[in-house]
């Protein structure tokens, strides 16, 4: 354990039960073995078991934690905080972490009719015949209330029916075949790392797909910079495998720990290294194999780096977020790993830290830019106050470089970037010339959330994104600190800064307080989109931010979207409730 974890380990051992700290438990770590010379991890069972001992470390606590349940309204939002625990037959502790009733999950917006109880309890008997395995069909109430919420997002949720744990492209089909004769809603589910409900469970009952044991890499083609993998695979587990085979090749794609490749496709992630690579709505992923809504399996591409055949097909799931088909392999392009150095520097507010970020990438030096993060005043104060790392910095908006390239490219950029800060008033610039520097400077963005979490005693944490064209984003950054602090709420920012995409990390304590987080993020985004921006950079839309796609997209492409998701899926069994805005009376596609 690093030395920043050992003194949280230790403060945290002095404190009350009652304090619970969401990053103390770690996300888990497949262990990896080898099969035929490709990388084979942890059966679905025993990623559930290690789940399931995570979740009963934190004893009743972290228990009621997974039933992430409150209401909540467009018009009137009442959240609570505290609340009766919904675990369908089993204990019913008198106060939940977080707690919200079933009947406000959002339901299908084309008034899809769904099977009865009894429909989905001989769907259920089927699925046990179909996939006899042990524990591919689990039925346990706590695993369902599991599989259905998250103790990382504030929106309504429901309890599954049932969960599935698939190991093939066949038994996905099997699973959608029988959803569709009972009229099942089914939803897809994997690193389980999405924070805004996307896999919530439906209230007349759902299937769940946990699609996290398909995690083989099927092919490596190292001449072609590509590899083949099943949905379940997670990034950081394919660059590991990467590593250790010696191919000088990594995926670039890094958004949170834990993250599948199925889950990366279904949100359009990014992360840090976006400025450089790109999204998921780039060319990384050639092509898919999709599982349909009418159970046929199709292919979108061939693997080919480039293709001009047609409709891109491989898009049309990226960010489709499970709502018009299940993704069971796919082909992802890699980039050369090249070696990089850290650097930092200070400034006087965010405005002047942008700016110079805006110069930077449009010189020669730009393209050597790995990433390029940016984290506030009141960030770098937490960061400070938690002890996490070995060396904190004063308070002040900050930028964290990862510069990449040869020797001679690194020492370029550097002395680039070392003049351009400096002519934006920078107050202090840092560059670590050894790896063991590096990583020492870039702990300060590594715990940024863990800092933020800890800064303030018994407080949770809403993370939410926007992002806005880069030029917006000091406004952005303005308003909405004037905003939360007028609301009396902390929090942090910390945010992709050469994308215009920010995070932030807003601290409460109390169903009052929650209600004032809740309408501060709901001011953000509109204030994002104001500014010509998007309602989410990277954590995708799921429950959580479906209002907002009208006044973002326009009626015509929301309407356009809706004609897609009925014709393939016209039964409305995909995930449904999530990512589409609820249609207008008098829209073409409730008429139809």
């Amino acid at each position: 354990m690093s030395a920043p974890l050992l003194k949280a380990a230790a403060r945290s051992s002095r404190r009350t039960s009652s304090s619970t700290r969401l990053w103390l438990s770690p996300p888990c770590r497949h262990a990896s073995t080898k099969h035929g010379g490709v990388a084979q991890h942890v059966s679905a069972g025993d990623h559930l078991a290690g789940r399931l001992q995570r979740t009963a470390l934190g004893g009743a606590i972290l228990t009621a934690a997974s039933a992430v349940y409150y209401y909540a309204s467009a018009q009137s939002a009442i959240v609570h905080l505290d609340g009766e625990a919904a675990l369908p037959g089993g204990p019913q502790p008198k106060r939940a972490t977080k707690a919200t009733l079933q009947p406000n999950v959002p339901k299908s917006a084309l008034g899809a009719q769904y099977g009865s109880h009894e429909d989905v309890q001989k769907a259920i008997e089927e699925l046990r015949t179909a996939i006899p395995r042990e524990n591919a069909v689990n039925t346990d109430p706590q695993v369902l209330q599991l599989y259905g919420s998250s103790d990382k997002s504030y929106h309504p949720t429901a309890p599954h029916s049932v969960v599935v744990h698939p190991h093939s492209t066949e038994e996905v089909v099997a699973v959608v075949n029988i959803a569709r004769k009972y009229r099942a809603p089914i939803v897809p589910y994997s690193g389980a790392t999405s924070l805004e409900g996307h896999f919530s469970g439906y209230p007349s009952g759902s299937i769940c797909i946990d699609i996290s044991g398909m995690n083989k890499i099927l092919e490596i083609h190292e001449d072609d910079s590509d590899l083949v993998c099943q949905a379940g695979a997670r990034w950081e587990d394919i660059n590991e495998t990467l590593k250790e085979k010696g191919i000088p090749l990594f995926f670039p794609l890094d958004p949170g720990p834990g993250a599948t490749i199925g889950g990366m496709i279904g949100t359009g992630c990014s992360g840090t290294n976006a400025v450089r690579y790109g999204t998921a709505r780039g060319e990384w992923f050639l092509n898919m194999t999709v599982v349909l809504p009418n159970g046929k399996v199709i292919k979108t591409r061939r693997r080919a780096r480039k293709s001009s055949a047609g409709v891109d097909m491989t898009k049309l799931f990226i960010g489709a977020e499970g709502t018009l088909g299940i993704v069971t392999e796919a082909t992802l392009r890699l980039a050369p790993v090249i070696p990089s150095k850290v650097a930092m520097a200070q400034f006087p507010d965010v405005e002047h830290a942008v700016s110079a970020v805006q110069e930077i990438l449009n010189t020669p030096a730009g393209p050597h830019i790995q990433c390029v993060e940016l984290l506030d005043d009141h960030m770098m104060k937490a960061i400070a106050d938690a002890g996490l790392v070995s060396e904190p910095y004063p308070s002040r908006d900050t930028l964290f470089f990862k510069i990449q390239g040869d020797p001679a490219a690194i020492a370029s950029t550097t002395r680039t970037v070392q003049d351009i800060v400096a002519k934006h008033r920078s107050v202090n610039f840092v560059f670590a010339k050894t790896a063991d520097e590096a990583e020492e400077l870039w702990e300060s963005r590594k715990y940024a959330l863990m800092s933020t979490i800890e800064s303030e005693e018994g407080a949770r944490c809403w993370t939410t994104d926007v992002c806005v064209p880069v030029s917006r984003l000091p406004e952005l950054v303005y308003e909405t600190k004037k905003d939360l602090a007028r609301s009396g709420l902390h929090s942090t920012i910390v945010g992709h800064v050469g994308d215009g995409n920010f995070h932030a990390f807003i601290l409460f304590k109390t169903d009052a307080e929650l209600k004032a987080v809740s309408d501060a993020v709901h001011r953000l985004v509109h204030r994002a989109i104001a500014l010509d921006g998007t309602c989410t950079g990277e954590h995708g839309v799921g429950v959580g931010k479906r209002e907002y796609l009208t006044e973002e997209l326009g009626p015509g492409t929301v309407e356009l979207m809706w004609t897609i998701k009925r014709a393939i899926d016209p039964l409305d069994i995909m995930n449904p409730g999530k990512l589409y805005p609820d249609i207008p009376e008098d829209s073409e596609s409730r008429r139809a």
